[in-house]
């Protein structure tokens, strides 16, 4: 078999009735297309697999990758537990207007449901026009039954927590977590390889075909957290060179590195896991087992669990983030 080396894959990108025009120059893309919502930068979802973009492997879905090199790619434990299905999903979401208001159910209900898994996921906020903000969790704790006639009313968001947004803000969103984003907000999401979304309220406005969209109130009753929490909003701190810890559960691992030095990741065979690596500013280089990969702004690298020798090679100043699947 061919040696494995950082793979990058070609976007699959959404028009939706919310997108706007930035993940295109962001991403380097030149492209018609308009109203791109999302960049789903890597996919194992069926029917949506992602396609190698770069080297030897070009044309590849990653789940062929998967079922030939198992383990070599995306670790021991991981392999075993997911087989050929990739883990995560990673996206750009660019909110030219506001999102519906959703949740998503949890791994249980999700297979109970639809046969698939459910949605624990992460926002980190890459851009952020002035006065752009979201919706994560409840500021009243409210019963199924009020839920439901808020929804009926129009009056959910006056219980949703709202928050102001800035770049570099981190929000852990497990299951259940009512949330959404609005408007100026452009976005790395990373969560569990589902599509499974409860829209609960869309503003009573008109999809792409003038329509007005589905929603799934009902659905979305059983599977929301009614509980309040103190806090929605992940606090950390950035250091230089230095691995930050952005949100740590059995789904994910993500960190964000600031980088303006070259960066060694001593324990990466520790992991056992893929890494996925997200470019959020800046340039440089993924070197690994002797080889040196380009990476810039936009773009979206898998480096496969077997390589040896991991670094990260800024030019200038570079920003990552990264994920894998923990023991």
């Amino acid at each position: 078999m061919a040696m494995l080396y950082p793979l990058k894959f070609a976007p699959y990108l959404k028009t939706v009735v919310w997108g706007g025009e930035r993940i295109a120059p962001f991403k380097g893309i030149s492209t018609d297309q308009e109203k791109i919502g999302e960049s789903w930068e890597l996919s194992g979802v069926k029917g949506h697999e992602s396609v190698v973009a770069n080297g030897e492997f070009k044309g590849r879905d990653i789940t062929s990758m998967i079922r030939e090199y198992g383990a070599s790619l995306v670790g021991k434990h991981v392999f075993e537990s997911e087989g050929e299905e990739f883990p995560l999903l990673i996206k750009f979401i660019d909110a030219k207007g506001d999102l519906s208001i959703q949740v998503h159910p949890d791994d249980d209900l999700a297979m109970k449901r639809h046969g698939t898994k459910g949605k624990t996921e992460m926002w980190y906020v890459v851009e952020a026009a002035p006065g752009a903000s979201l919706y994560a969790g409840l500021t009243k704790e409210i019963t199924p039954e009020e839920y439901e006639k808020k929804v009926a009313d129009g009056t959910i968001t006056d219980v949703l927590a709202r928050h102001d947004v800035h770049p570099g803000d981190v929000f852990f969103l497990p299951a259940g977590r009512i949330h959404a984003i609005c408007s100026g907000c452009f976005l790395a999401e990373i969560q569990e390889t589902s599509d499974i979304t409860y829209r609960i309220f869309d503003y009573n406005r008109p999809g792409l075909d003038g329509k007005p969209r589905e929603v799934h109130t009902a659905l979305a009753k059983d599977a929301i957290d009614y509980k309040v929490y103190p806090s929605y909003r992940t606090e950390w701190k950035e250091e230089e060179n230095k691995e930050n810890v952005l949100a740590d559960c059995k789904f994910f691992k993500t960190s964000q590195y600031n980088l303006t030095k070259t960066f060694v990741v001593g324990n990466f065979k520790e992991l056992d896991s893929f890494l996925v690596v997200i470019c959020t500013e800046g340039h440089g280089f993924i070197e690994c087992t002797g080889l040196e990969v380009p990476v810039r702004a936009g773009e979206t690298v898998l480096v496969p669990a077997a390589v040896s020798g991991l670094a990260f090679k800024p030019r200038g100043r570079m920003k990552l983030v990264t994920s894998y699947v923990p023991k």
